[in-house]
This record gives C-alpha cells, sequence and structure tokens, in this order.
C-alpha cells in the first residue's frame, strides 16, 4: 500500500460504509497509481470544504458548506440570552431548531451539534408579524421575520397551548408558567425589534367564511392564489400579508400605490395590488414605470364586504393617496384630494355589478318596447328621449370619473 493510500486511513469523518469501499477500490487497483490518487484526492477535497464549512472538522448533515461560509463570515455571537426549545422552522428551511434570542441577532440552533444553522440580525429586520395557521385542527402560531432583502427572511411555528417551563430559558423577563407559546415568544422579540410584533385586528377584517377545522374561531384570512402558487391573505393593521410559500410577501401601506379589483364573477374575484418598485419618484411617468401589478386571484365574493371595507377604511384604493401613504412613514407631512367619485362611496366591484345591472335593465327595456304606442304623442315621446339621453351622458361621466 502506497504512503497515500495509507494516509486515507487517517479520514475520520466518513460513514464507515463508505470509508470501507473507497480504501477496497484503491487496493483492488492498487498498480492503478492514478486511480488511487483520484480517489483520495477526492476525499481531501471534501474534506477541506466541510473544515472550511463549519469551521471544527465536523461536517454538518443539515446545511451545504456555502451556508456555513455565509453565517460564519456574519460572525455570530454566542451571547444568548433567552430561548425556546424544539420550535418549527419553514424558512430558511424545514426543521425543528432551538430558537435562540441574543443581543445582536435571532438564531435557529441544531439541537443535537448546537451549531447555528439560520441567524438574521435585529439591526436588519424591517417587519415581524404574527398570525395564525389557517386549515389547523389545533390552534398554531406563524411568526414571520422580513427585511430589505428577499432571501433574508425567518419563519417559525409555536404551538398555541401553554409553554412548556424545561422549554424555556430566559434572563430578566418574567414568564408564568401558564403562558402560551406566542405570547412568550411576542415578549422576548419585543425587546429587541425596533417595530413591534404585528398581529391581526379584527376591527380590520374578519373572514365571513367559517373554518372547517375550528368552526367557534373567527378567521382573519382569506385563501387566494398567485400565479399557481397558493396561499393566505392577511389584512393586517400596516400592510397585507401572502404566505406561507416561500418567498413571504408583505405589502406595508407605504409601498402599496393602488388596490383594484378585476374578473369579478359571481362567486369569486380576483385583487389587483400595484406596489412601488422604486423608493421614490419624481414625476408620475416615473410612478408609472416605477410600480409593478400583483394580482392574487380566486378571492371568495362572501369576504367582499369586509375587504373592500378594510381597503377604504386605509385609503388604498385611491392612488392619489399613495404619496401621503409614503411621507407617513418618513414623518414627512402630507396631504392628497380624493379621487372623483370617492364621495360616493362606490367600489370598483360595486360598479361592475351595477353596470351589469344597467345591461341587464336596458334588456329588459327591449323586450317590453311597444311599437305601436310609438308616436302617440310625438311631444312627449320627444321629450322623454331626450331626457334618457341626459341622464345616459350623466351616467356615463361618472362611470368615467370613476375609472
Amino acid at each position: 500500500m502506497s504512503d497515500r493510500t495509507q494516509q486515507a486511513a487517517k479520514f475520520n469523518s466518513y460513514p464507515p460504509e463508505l470509508e470501507a469501499r473507497v480504501l477496497a477500490i484503491t487496493k483492488k487497483y492498487k498498480n492503478d497509481q492514478e486511480l488511487q490518487n483520484l480517489f483520495l484526492d477526492l476525499a481531501r477535497y471534501i474534506e477541506e470544504v466541510r473544515r472550511e464549512g463549519n469551521g471544527k472538522g465536523k461536517p454538518s448533515a443539515t446545511s451545504s458548506p456555502s451556508k456555513k461560509r455565509k453565517l460564519e463570515a456574519t460572525e455570530i455571537p454566542n451571547d444568548t440570552l433567552d430561548s425556546i426549545a424544539d420550535i418549527s422552522f419553514s424558512i430558511p428551511q424545514r426543521k425543528k431548531f432551538k430558537l435562540e434570542l441574543g443581543g445582536a441577532t435571532l438564531r435557529g440552533t441544531n439541537q443535537s451539534t448546537h451549531e447555528t444553522e439560520c441567524a438574521i440580525e435585529w439591526s436588519k429586520v424591517d417587519y415581524c408579524v404574527c398570525v395564525p395557521v389557517p386549515e389547523k385542527a389545533q390552534p398554531q402560531y406563524n411568526f414571520c421575520l422580513f427585511t430589505q432583502q428577499s432571501d433574508e427572511q425567518i419563519l417559525f411555528t409555536v404551538p398555541g397551548t401553554a409553554i412548556k417551563p424545561e422549554a424555556v430559558s430566559t434572563k430578566d423577563l418574567p414568564i408564568s408558567e401558564r403562558e402560551a407559546y406566542k405570547d412568550v415568544t411576542i415578549k422576548m422579540l419585543n425587546k429587541r425589534l425596533k417595530r413591534k410584533v404585528i398581529q391581526p385586528d379584527e376591527k380590520d377584517f374578519v373572514s365571513q367564511l367559517a373554518q372547517a377545522h375550528r368552526k367557534r374561531e373567527k378567521a382573519v384570512h382569506v385563501k387566494a392564489f398567485r400565479g399557481s402558487k397558493d396561499g393566505f391573505l392577511f389584512l393586517l393593521p400596516l400592510g397585507i400579508l401572502f404566505g406561507f410559500k416561500k418567498p413571504l410577501e408583505l405589502f406595508p401601506f407605504a409601498n402599496i400605490h393602488s388596490i383594484s379589483y378585476t374578473s369579478v364573477l359571481q362567486r369569486t374575484f380576483n385583487l389587483n395590488i400595484t406596489v412601488y418598485t422604486s423608493p421614490t419618484t419624481t414625476s408620475q411617468q416615473e410612478e408609472e414605470e416605477q410600480t409593478k401589478e400583483i394580482e392574487f386571484s380566486m378571492l371568495d365574493q362572501a369576504d367582499f364586504p369586509g375587504i373592500d371595507s378594510y381597503i377604504k377604511h386605509h385609503g388604498l384604493q385611491d392612488a392619489s393617496m399613495a404619496e401621503a401613504r409614503r411621507a407617513k412613514r418618513l414623518n414627512i407631512n402630507g396631504k392628497a384630494d380624493k379621487a372623483d367619485g370617492e364621495e360616493d362611496g362606490e367600489g370598483e366591484l360595486e360598479k361592475a355589478k351595477r353596470e351589469a345591472e344597467d345591461e341587464d335593465e336596458d334588456e329588459e327595456d327591449d323586450e317590453n318596447f311597444d311599437p305601436g304606442s310609438e308616436g302617440e304623442s310625438e311631444g312627449e315621446g320627444g321629450s322623454e328621449s331626450g331626457d334618457e339621453e341626459e341622464d345616459g351622458e350623466e351616467g356615463g361621466g361618472r362611470r368615467l370619473a370613476h375609472r
């Protein structure tokens, strides 16, 4: 056996079966030095990548070397102050971790190796949302953390039960054994976030559809599709959330240009959210160029009144209010005029229904038309025709103003 073959026996971080196969093949072809060198070079390369990946020379079965190198580059401090064990993470990876909250970062830690598998710096977190997990027999809550970068998101789930004392560790945070996981987690997060955790408010929106799994509990979500991706819309006090498939999407009010309805059918309708793609605009033309429309389809008609009330309450149907919403986020005084037709309170879905009803009435008038009655009083007929034309012009003007 050559010196290189003898060195292969020193590798002890591979499964015994794989290591035995590598050594066996090098023995079988001991006269083929090139083949032996190839196997050994491959083994050495893998070993070096693993060492570089976790800094300890131990293989990691849950994270790729590139992810490990990225975490090492951020120099994550080991300053855990509060923690909760056995928390289910979905983003960036699906696995149970120990949730650790330090002075600088939130981390998901491997409970076997105690290595950090994912992390996010508090200073980078813009929003944190807590919402009920839909369509679950037992109550659960999703916590979604957002940064400016769409690839830097964290989603984890806590049960809707009281905490297990042995699973929770905290410093300087009074916690009762009867408190729920959700409440304890919110306490821990609010100590560190620049914005408090955002939760749904039933005053903003409640679905009219009963939940199949928890019928006595009011739903605060709406089923929807974005393209072929199904998910749930949550109408929150500070914005609209769509989840829970990667990537999550959060539309804060300040980023919304306007909202409209399309494909209005008897049972469903579509919700179109126009958002800014650039933080600032200098002209109307640039504003139009720096926005994009995102369509959510197949929303149930039963939830339209609640959704429309939410949109009107926050002025989201009015594009002229967009700058005021953005200025409010920057603490700038802003004032915007109402859109044409806003005073009558008619939404876009009502417009579509009214226009359809008008068309039906016109068809009924045609069917009930009696040719024999025409000309009985020519003057009166002319007057009525003139009135109808004036009404039609006025009605058309209102509809055009709404558009």
